[in-house]
């Protein structure tokens, strides 16, 4: 059998759940999930693979509509994914079904996904009952003309190996893109601060997750296995130090032993994990902070 790889983006609106149905492909967690939208912010590629074909997939950032330069950035990122890959994955929320945000999104596939196939994935399909997912297919099909539609839950993963396997089919043929026991292609110093990130929006409420960033500043492997890992959290203000801080640094202490764990987790042995807080106003209007991220900061442009 001929060897196949590519690339699939998974676009829809924020907490759609992209990054969940991601993990669930990957077979491991590398892309943040919290309940908050607009969680994911650069394009993440998590690899898997399904017998001869190897399986790329961008978890995008939500599509909605922007307002400041990070959503701008955020939202081109999303579409330069579906422009880019091979097959398209769109991910309706069964109980939101079609919203305006979905009709922009199907507005804007027209648009830009060319002749390359889509699949609607329906998800969370076990908060809705039957009758209404089929109404919903029905009116989403009638919208835009998808190759396949599939009923998922990426969280309990229904419907998953159907979806893998008409996605390892559609795979174009070529060798693989990347070594068979590779999972994702961003940097560990990247998925680091990623983890860190989640932990700080799990942690904290209201506006202040999208107020800061988190960035690996040094990672030194150590003779004893171990790793040290320096990461820095800009916060645009004096007020978000102190509530990332909390009282006697009880809330940064918490994200830090989190953090840590998960990061230990993920490379296999022990890290020491340094926080840092700094204050940094601008941060948002910093070309090297959209880098960091994965982001051009262009993009962001009104």
């Amino acid at each position: 059998m001929p060897t196949r790889a590519g690339f699939i983006a998974l676009i829809g609106e924020p907490n759609a759940g992209k990054s969940t149905l991601l993990n669930r492909m990957v077979g491991a967690k590398v892309s943040i999930v919290t309940h908050k939208v607009q969680t994911t912010r650069a394009r993440l590629r998590g690899v898997a693979m399904e017998g001869d074909s190897q399986l790329v997939f961008v978890d995008t950032p939500g599509l909605f509509r922007p307002k400041r330069r990070l959503d701008r950035a955020m939202v081109a990122a999303a579409w330069t994914g579906a422009s880019d890959a091979d097959v398209v994955v769109l991910l309706i929320e069964a109980t939101r079904g079609l919203t305006e945000g979905v009709q922009a999104i199907l507005d804007g596939l027209k648009e830009r996904t060319g002749d390359r196939k889509v699949a609607l994935a329906i998800n969370k399909i076990d908060r809705v009952e039957a009758p209404v997912l089929l109404k919903l297919a029905e009116t989403l099909n009638a919208a835009y003309p998808f190759d396949e539609t599939y009923m998922i839950s990426a969280e309990k993963g229904h419907g998953i190996k159907e979806l893998r396997a008409w996605l390892a089919a559609e795979m174009p043929e070529g060798p693989w893109l990347y070594p068979e026991d590779q999972i994702a292609d961003l940097p560990l110093r990247m998925i680091a601060a990623e983890m860190t990130r989640e932990k700080l929006t799990l942690r904290l409420h209201q506006e202040l997750p999208y107020q800061l960033t988190v960035e690996t500043e040094a990672w030194e492997n150590r003779k004893d296995g171990s790793a040290k890992i320096d990461q820095v959290i800009y916060v645009a203000r004096d007020g978000h130090k102190g509530i990332l801080l909390g009282k006697g640094g009880e809330t940064i202490k918490s994200v830090s032993k989190a953090a840590r764990e998960e990061i230990a987790e993920f490379v296999g042995h022990p890290v020491h994990l340094f926080l840092q807080v700094k204050v940094r106003p601008g941060w948002l209007e910093e070309s090297e902070r959209y880098s960091e991220m994965g982001l051009n900061f262009k993009d962001g442009n009104a």
